[in-house]
């Protein structure tokens, strides 16, 4: 039998997890600020115009047609720069088949370019918008957290979305083409 300290401190322990389960659930829903259009999986994603590397403006409707995986990442986040050699796997991988890998820098165009030009990928690195919107809030990441990465279909419809590194299996799923009807 628990003697009467033993079950305070048993109480104290279970209402200190199921605090720090709500404020686990509660960072999850965060929501965009007010008037920012944030776009959530089943939307067409916005057709965002954005600088490469080279300097010229892509837009993401011109990718239309293809299987779209949208990474965001900066050179400052680790986990981002852990799944680099994953994304660039995937893209030999699955490239054959239509599917892109396209990384959009979360930072300083100077410090992406010169991250990259020591460790250079194989897809294409678009810069993104840091001002607020961000070009990631405007994609559905409202936590605004790196790494976060956006399926889109050959429609620009938005299939899936995660925080956090993706792993081998994940991309697997996400960029085999899919079956046919």
């Amino acid at each position: 039998m628990l003697s009467r300290g033993n079950w305070l401190i048993l109480g104290a322990a279970v209402l200190v997890a199921a605090l720090g389960g709500w404020l686990q659930h509660a960072s999850r829903q965060a929501h965009a600020p007010g008037g920012v259009q944030a776009a959530k999986v089943g939307d067409m994603r916005p057709d965002l115009a954005l600088p490469g590397l080279d300097g010229r403006e892509h837009r993401l409707s011109g990718f239309h047609g293809r299987r779209v995986l949208l990474n965001f990442w900066a050179s400052w986040c680790g986990p981002c720069l852990d799944e680099m050699p994953a994304l660039a796997r995937a893209q030999a991988k699955f490239g054959e088949q239509g599917a892109i890998i396209i990384g959009i820098a979360m930072d300083e165009p100077a410090r992406a370019r010169a991250f990259l030009a020591a460790h250079p990928v194989n897809y294409p690195i678009l810069l993104g918008q840091l001002e607020s919107p961000s070009t990631s809030l405007r994609l559905g990441n409202v936590g605004e957290v790196l790494p976060y990465s956006v399926l889109l279909d050959g429609n620009g419809r938005i299939l899936d979305a995660r925080r956090g590194a993706l792993d081998a299996a994940t991309l697997e799923r996400w960029l085999a083409a899919p079956a046919a009807p």
